[in-house]
Order: structure tokens, then C-alpha cells, then sequence
């Protein structure tokens, strides 16, 4: 229920463009001349082959080719994310259990790192578990949720240390041609059989004043469904 009422935030505003069907194995969705290339979803997939959970979205054009531009400085800085929302519980990932929308996302950020223990990550495309949430002060209707002043909540070890349900883990990230893949052993995320899924496209923006929501997400490019209705089930991989 929660996810859905957050779809309504989250394409609120924006036209009906796709027309989408559900798969045992996919969610497909019809190309949009609207939507830039890059992020116009056409496939996604959650399957799992063997001991290992693969994220798999594919696109109108090329997958990771365009960034947001270097501002120079974190406040107000972009980033553009591919993201797989799913059912999963927020404790399946190492934070306290029903905090929010758990999604995978492949993000990329010019002006900042995020990376576990000080690492640096700036330049490459790269994996987050987040943990979202409603807010309408943001122009897409969601958030990472924020971490209070003083609070220690429970966090994964790779957490990075910012103030965010945000986890950095080094999942193998690739992109190749239209496609950009994530693979995770299942031993991390036991909970991901069966589970129930969609794909996004957006942009992200670090708050001006660095003031809570911190990271909102700002633009939605696409909903693989259209309606964030998570229709999505991760099947083994045929």
C-alpha cells in the first residue's frame, strides 16, 4: 500500500507515455520518443541463476551514457540513477525492519563520493541499496530517508557514513550496449525469491541547503510499469 500511494507523488503531473505489459520473468514496456534514450526503459528484470540475484534494465539507447554535469560542489549536485524498487523489508538489507521503499539503484554523481570506508567512487557508475520515502517537498514525491542529528540507527557494514538509509556495497556493475546489470549473491538478500519489483529511471539533487530531505529524488524519466504498481516477481532465470 505504501508503495503505491508513493507512485501517485511519483508520476504526478507527468502523462500516460507507456504502455506496459508483465512477464513471469520481466516487466516490458513500450519505447517513448518523450524520454531520453539513455533512461527509456523498455525491459527489466530481476531473475536469479544459481546462487546469484541478477538486476538486468534495458533501454531505448545507450545505458550509462549520459551523466549530470559537475557543479563543483555537493549542495545542489545531480545524480542520475537506474533503480529497481522492490518488496523487499529494509531489514533484508542491514537497516531496521520497515523503514521504507527498498530499491537497488545504479547511480552516478560527479561532485561527491559515497563509497564504504572513505572509498572514492565519483567517477563510475555504482550500486546503492536506499531506502525511500514519501515527501512532498521533493519534486518527484520521494526521498532517502534522512538520518536525525544523534540518532545510531542500525546500519550495513558499508554504510558510507552519510546521514541516509544508503548502503555502498561493491556489487559486479556492468553496462554493456542497452543494458546495465547487477549481481548479487543471494546469501546477502535471502528475502529476494519471490519478491515483487519495478524499474525506474530518475535524477536525483543533494539539497541547496544540506538540510533534511538531504537527497531527493527531483525528476522521474520513467516508470517501467507507468504506475509503480511493483508487478515485477523474481522467478529463477529461464
Amino acid at each position: 500500500m505504501f508503495a503505491r500511494h508513493a507512485a501517485g507523488a511519483l508520476i504526478a503531473g507527468m502523462a500516460a507515455l507507456w504502455l506496459t505489459t508483465a512477464a513471469a520473468h520481466s516487466i516490458k514496456a513500450e519505447p517513448s520518443e518523450a524520454v531520453q534514450a539513455a533512461f527509456d526503459i523498455i525491459e527489466t528484470t530481476i531473475a536469479t541463476k544459481g546462487d546469484t540475484a541478477v538486476f538486468t534494465t534495458r533501454v531505448r539507447g545507450e545505458a550509462g551514457k549520459d551523466k549530470p554535469d559537475a557543479t563543483g560542489k555537493f549542495e545542489g549536485s545531480g545524480v542520475y540513477a537506474y533503480v529497481w524498487p522492490t518488496s523487499l523489508d529494509s531489514g533484508d538489507i542491514g537497516f531496521e525492519k520497515a523503514q521504507g521503499i527498498v530499491a537497488l539503484a545504479v547511480t552516478f554523481h560527479p561532485d561527491f563520493d559515497d563509497a564504504a570506508r572513505g572509498g572514492k567512487n565519483r567517477h563510475v557508475w555504482h550500486p546503492h541499496w536506499v531506502v525511500l520515502a514519501e515527501d512532498k517537498a521533493c519534486g518527484g514525491g520521494l526521498k532517502v530517508i534522512d538520518i536525525p542529528e544523534g540518532a545510531k540507527p542500525k546500519v550495513p557494514e558499508t554504510w558510507p557514513g552519510v546521514p541516509l538509509l544508503i548502503d555502498s556495497p561493491d556489487y559486479p556493475t556492468t553496462f554493456e550496449g542497452d543494458t546495465v546489470d547487477v549481481e548479487i549473491p543471494l546469501s546477502l538478500i535471502g528475502g529476494i525469491a519471490g519478491a515483487s519489483y519495478d524499474g525506474v529511471t530518475a535524477g536525483l539533487k543533494v539539497n541547496g541547503n544540506l538540510h533534511a530531505p538531504l537527497l531527493c529524488v527531483s525528476n522521474v524519466f520513467k516508470v517501467a510499469s507507468g504506475d509503480l504498481s511493483l508487478p515485477g516477481k523474481v522467478t529463477p532465470a529461464e
